[in-house]
């Protein structure tokens, strides 16, 4: 395009924006928020009224009541008024988890978030050593819970093991139906054979009775699974480890101990078996 076609063509959109510009003034002013500036056509910044107008209505949908807040955000803003308290509260805590830990107890529990060990027992950073997967089931072959288990309890020298199941569990839900789900088929496997060895029973009970008995009757399985192990054999019959079976209520936040006591022919039949050297 050359200067003269340049010129003319400048010219038609100045035409063009002075008439957008008198059409909007033209508009009836009962259209346009009172609080809300003029703004240039053009113009690529926000009016100061517009921009606070944003904030505010982003306050009042934050506290309004029912709207969901960004909890990885809340957390990195509270973690360290966290920090802090806890550090004011108990000063030696922090520094001396800085030097390594010594956990009393090992928790093999479900991943639910409804469901955090530490917080539930009313206990600090660095009392529990901590595995959790999905319905807290113990497969006799997994490397990441055998792992887990192994180091807590041969390095470690925890002097508690804990299988805590919990109510309204979403494992537990899937193992009482027959939907097919994929890879949790075959996580889920050791849930659904402890099913079928206690069916007459469990279709014996209403269907809420009937989940919070397979909840129960998992937390033994996966008990008689650890206690399957060499490590937590010889941790018990050397230096009296201590393993307990748990049912968390969601709908209290109450821990139920389950009654797991063992006979010794039990336990030597056991030792028997499953103890190496």
């Amino acid at each position: 395009m050359n200067l003269a076609g340049l010129a003319r063509h400048s010219g038609f959109i100045a035409r063009n924006a002075n008439a957008v510009t008198r059409n909007l003034g033209s508009q009836s002013s009962s259209n346009l928020s009172p609080s809300i500036s003029r703004v240039s056509l053009f113009s690529t910044s926000t009016p100061l009224s517009c921009a606070s107008h944003k904030s505010s209505s982003s306050d009042r949908e934050t506290n309004r009541p029912g709207v969901q807040t960004d909890k990885y955000a809340d957390g990195l803003r509270q973690n360290k008024d966290w920090a802090a308290s806890t550090a004011r509260d108990h000063p030696d805590l922090f520094p001396t988890l800085a030097t390594g830990q010594k956990p009393q107890i090992l928790w093999l529990g479900c991943s639910d978030s409804r469901c955090p060990e530490t917080s539930m027992l009313g206990l600090q950073p660095g009392d529990v050593f901590v595995h959790r997967n999905i319905a807290n089931i113990m497969h006799p072959g997994d490397l990441s819970s055998g792992a887990v288990i192994e180091y807590a309890v041969k390095h470690l020298q925890v002097k508690h093991v804990v299988v805590c199941g919990h109510t309204s569990c979403g494992g537990v839900a899937a193992a009482m139906g027959n939907k097919e789900l994929g890879i949790l088929d075959p996580w889920l496997l050791p849930l659904r054979q402890v099913r079928e060895r206690n069916l007459a029973l469990l279709e014996s009970l209403s269907p809420d009775e009937a989940a919070l008995k397979l909840v129960e009757l998992n937390v033994r399985d996966g008990l008689s699974v650890v206690t399957q192990k060499s490590a937590v054999l010889n941790a018990i019959q050397e230096r009296g480890l201590q393993v307990h079976g748990l049912v968390y209520d969601v709908g209290s936040g109450v821990l139920r101990e389950l009654d797991i006591q063992e006979t010794q022919d039990s336990l030597k039949t056991r030792l028997l078996a499953f103890k190496t050297n």
